[in-house]
């Protein structure tokens, strides 16, 4: 077994995880962070891509309204290439009494958000669609964020630090000696291999798995709550700005630009178990019929993609233990030396996602006090690398990119004008990298036509690549090796977007749904391609796939799909 030796272990490759290893290493620690797939693939990646204002929390959960303010100031400086300065409104429908509204202003005062109300009259200028009958209009600063762009940055930050980052690492346990943590044991997912990673502490900050993950060392108990919430993404931007209603926190009340798209949301409902996430048609159609009252006309739109995520929801013994809409968003840290007698391991949870480097900083702060240390936090004052020295990202960066090298790269993903060059950057950076790695980094197939084009194109290059890396092996046996991977990754790939189209199918969206699947199967007949073997399995790194749980690589076939439909592990639902 490969054996390495570090000082801190950090477990989770969402923000928080991301944001954990590179306060760690900035801090001079040594450290390794392991995650079980692809960074940013669990509740990172499936979001609605808000920038916290505050203002969604000024009356319901005041403290984590100041923590959202304070941190969106810090994010928009150190990730700038992740975020977009959209700005947002909170807006009174006609459907809407005033009185949430009346204690908005003087709540947002209260908790230090920047809020200030303008008239109807400006606020339909500047969005044009939205209801002439609304009421009232708060104006905030609300902002979109990439966070798989976010997580990338803090990572590869971490990684100039020295950090060292393991990916499709699922752990399978933590090793105690004499009541403290000693090793973490993982299984290179796509490697088959196992890896004993000796350490002196353990940083868990697993998200909704956060109890999961702590269970390994013993500590039973955790109470991390995952509150389900589905989303929907629009095929064009509605709107430009994020719009909240201004009323207490419920569903389908906030419509959010992100890249060239827009996205409504969310739900709010306990989950079982965070790998099982229902998609139920009832919300999906909540969806769109609360986009209406924002937006007229909203549900005559275009929906191309529908998932659910897992919010890491810390129980609130005030609430019920189903009523996550109610729990507060605020942090944990758990020292379970204290608590279950097991020194050198810490649980953080709660938050959100605006609030990732704060709960870093916490969790890191409470490791050094545990260790009698002082090692001041800087992660508020560097840039990530690919931030260092740049403006906040404009949706129109990669149009005017693509104005200067439209004669000589080749396009490969028209929707998110993705170009060759960029696809052989990510697989340079990460030669085994699945088709929905590339994905995450490129946003490959996540425009109108959910890569019934584009991931053909996509999966041709990673083979021409592949081919070219292990030019020399025995050429036949190779060649029909490598033909099952590109295949299979494809078919994974194409699997995964009609997931989450399904939900969406009727009408106009039904026969667009057929003819992408008549384009996949018409040009290389994917349903009736051999099964995969298990090597190409592997090589996916899926976890669905490789343990019994996918269902099925079915490219297009939604109509064989169960309802409500279900989000698994490894089958990456968001936009």
């Amino acid at each position: 077994m490969k054996q390495i030796n570090t000082e801190v272990v950090v477990i989770g490759g969402g923000a928080t995880g991301a944001g954990t290893i590179r306060d760690l290493a900035m801090r001079g620690f040594k450290a390794v962070l392991v995650e079980r797939a692809d960074l940013a693939q669990g509740t990172t990646g499936r979001f609605h891509g808000l920038l916290h204002s505050g203002g969604r929390y000024v009356v319901s959960d005041p403290g984590s309204a100041t923590e959202c303010a304070q941190e969106n100031a810090v994010l928009r400086r150190i990730h700038a290439d992740a975020v977009e300065e959209t700005g947002g409104f909170f807006v009174v429908t006609p459907q809407d009494s005033e009185e949430h509204a009346d204690k908005f202003l003087q709540a947002a005062k209260n908790t230090k958000v920047p809020a200030e109300e303008i008239s109807v009259a400006h606020a339909l200028r500047r969005e044009p669609r939205l209801h002439p009958g609304m009421k009232r209009v708060f104006e905030v600063e609300d902002g979109t964020v990439d966070g798989w762009r976010m997580t990338w940055g803090a990572a590869e930050s971490a990684k100039a630090y020295g950090a060292q980052i393991l990916s499709y690492h699922r752990v399978t346990k933590i090793i105690t000696e004499n009541g403290a943590v000693r090793a973490v044991i993982a299984h290179g997912e796509k490697s088959g291999e196992d890896i004993r990673i000796e350490c002196r502490f353990v940083i868990n900050a697993g998200g909704p798995w956060a109890g999961q993950i702590a269970a390994l060392a013993g500590a039973h108990g955790v109470d991390v709550v995952p509150g389900r919430g589905i989303m929907v993404a629009m095929n064009h931007r509605l709107v430009n700005m994020v719009i909240n209603r201004c009323i207490y926190p419920a569903d389908g009340d906030i419509i959010v630009p992100g890249h060239t798209v827009c996205i409504i949301g969310t739900t709010d409902q306990a989950a079982q178990d965070p790998d099982f996430l229902e998609i139920r048609d009832d919300e999906v159609q909540k969806m769109l019929d609360a986009g209406e009252a924002m937006v007229p006309g909203f549900r005559n739109s275009r929906a191309v993609h529908v998932w659910a995520g897992a919010r890491p929801l810390v129980k609130d013994r005030r609430v019920s233990a189903s009523d996550t809409r109610h729990m507060s968003r605020g942090m944990s840290v758990i020292d379970h030396s204290s608590r279950d007698g097991i020194d050198g391991l810490l649980t953080i949870a709660g938050g959100k996602l605006t609030t990732y480097r704060l709960m870093a900083k916490n969790a890191v702060d409470a490791m050094c006090a545990l260790m009698g240390e002082e090692r001041p936090c800087t992660t508020d004052r560097e840039e990530v690398p690919d931030a260092q020295g740049r403006p906040t990202h404009k949706l129109s960066d990669r149009l005017r990119q693509r104005e200067a090298d439209r004669l000589d790269d080749q396009l490969i993903c028209e929707c998110e004008l993705v170009t060759r060059s960029m696809v052989e950057k990510v697989l340079t950076a990460q030669p085994e990298a699945n088709l929905d790695d590339v994905r995450r980094q490129l946003r490959i197939g996540m425009g109108p036509c959910q890569g019934t084009f584009c991931s053909l194109r996509t999966a041709a290059i990673m083979h021409d690549f592949q081919k070219k890396r292990q030019r020399g092996s025995a050429e036949a046996e190779n060649a029909a090796r490598l033909a099952d991977r590109s295949s299979t990754m494809l078919r994974l790939f194409v699997a995964n977007r009609q997931q989450g189209i399904r939900p969406l199918l009727h009408g106009e969206q039904l026969r667009e749904g057929a003819l992408g699947k008549w384009v996949l199967n018409g040009i290389l007949d994917l349903d009736h391609l051999p099964d995969p073997q298990p090597e190409a399995k592997r090589e996916t790194g899926d976890l669905a796939l490789l343990h019994g749980r996918h269902d099925g690589l079915r490219p297009s076939g939604f109509e064989a799909q169960s309802t409500p439909a279900k989000h698994t592990p490894g089958k990456e639902n968001a936009q």
